[in-house]
């Protein structure tokens, strides 16, 4: 990591701080509430949270659209852009816009430079998005991430020296851990398709049962360290970058003649980040006394990015549940209509054949 001397050539301008100050207000008073055996306990739940959420997923995909999608690449293209041009830029936009000092601006612009996570999936699934779409996406975006990571690292934070804290090794974890249990479910669906549905159903239940665990076991040990330590402009920029994310996705797909289904994948696939990567580079690139509280940023990130999303997934639901009923009612009342039409015609057939009778 540079000391403070390379830092006078930072795009922060007049707001950068020492780092001694940013350490003193970050770390000083910071002690780690999660027990190393419970953060044990949390990351080989996840792990196996996201290989059996991996396998189910891997369960709706098709071969056939699998091969549509990478033959006419138009919604991988938009994603990818989406992605790695637009979501750094956003970061870079809040950080300037609320004024943050080097090492809170440079937390921000990881989390930003960072590919898709594979909650992405999971949100586009309940969306009725394309899952197909949604794990090319993934696949594309942290294969991508060799290359752009270093890239837009050392375009977004000059003055910090971050490419040996790019973990690599994890970004191939991702990589596999997104290829191969899909892998399986596209192989089950493909010869098996009547255990397919079983196995999503009860892949994507597990998952929401250990996704509360996860979340309340986190909740326990960091919330009151989340609530009393990070800021309202930090606050304030992991509520806004996610939301931007997702529109962004869903606007910018429309030009480009996407069908609905492909456009909300689009969505969830731009406003999600990858936080457990932010977090694994904030551990390597920098020491706990500097960056102090600010490891939970990433953690900030994900509550809210998970929180806006499921607002977006019951807006979607009421909307689809009243387009329903209104179609049903719709279909109901023509039926009737019919139906009485018809009864009105074959009282008027009937009415001439009884006068002609009794004219017999």
């Amino acid at each position: 990591m540079a000391d403070s001397s390379d830092f006078t050539g930072s795009p922060w301008g007049n707001h950068s701080v020492s780092l001694n100050a940013t350490a003193a207000t970050n770390g000083s008073a910071f002690h780690d509430p999660m027990s190393p055996e419970m953060n044990k306990v949390i990351n080989v739940l996840l792990l196996v949270v996201v290989f059996i959420t991996m396998v189910s997923l891997g369960c709706t995909m098709e071969v056939s659209r699998i091969k549509r999608h990478i033959l006419r690449p138009k919604g991988l293209i938009i994603a990818v852009v989406s992605q790695y041009v637009v979501m750094p830029l956003v970061a870079f936009c809040l950080v300037q816009a609320f004024q943050l000092t080097e090492i809170r601006a440079v937390v921000v612009l990881i989390c930003g430079c960072c590919p898709g996570g594979n909650l992405s999936n999971i949100l586009a699934l309940a969306l009725q998005g394309d899952m197909n779409l949604s794990i090319l996406m993934t696949t594309c975006s942290t294969l991508l991430a060799f290359g752009t990571m270093p890239l837009l690292l050392s375009i977004y934070c000059r003055g910090f020296d971050l490419h040996a804290a790019i973990p690599y090794g994890e970004i191939s974890i991702s990589l596999v851990m997104t290829l191969i249990p899909c892998g399986i479910g596209v192989l089950v669906n493909y010869y098996r398709p009547k255990y397919a549905k079983i196995i999503t159903k009860v892949g994507l239940s597990f998952t929401m049962i250990a996704v509360v665990s996860i979340i309340i076991m986190t909740s326990y040990t960091n919330g009151g360290s989340i609530l009393t330590v990070l800021s309202g402009p930090l606050m304030a920029i992991s509520a806004l970058m996610p939301f931007i994310g997702y529109a962004f996705g869903y606007f910018i797909s429309w030009p480009f003649k996407l069908n609905q289904s492909e456009m909300r994948t689009v969505s969830m696939e731009t406003g999600c980040q990858n936080t457990q990567l932010c977090t694994t580079i904030l551990k390597l690139a920098f020491p706990r006394e500097l960056v102090g509280t600010l490891f939970l940023f990433p953690m900030v990130y994900g509550f809210f990015q998970g929180m806006e999303a499921a607002l977006l997934i019951l807006v979607f639901r009421c909307h689809q549940g009243f387009t329903l009923k209104k179609k049903e009612k719709y279909q109901t009342a023509n039926t009737e209509d019919r139906l009485k039409d018809a009864s009105e015609g074959d009282s008027m057939t009937e009415a001439p054949k009884l006068t002609n009778a009794a004219t017999s």
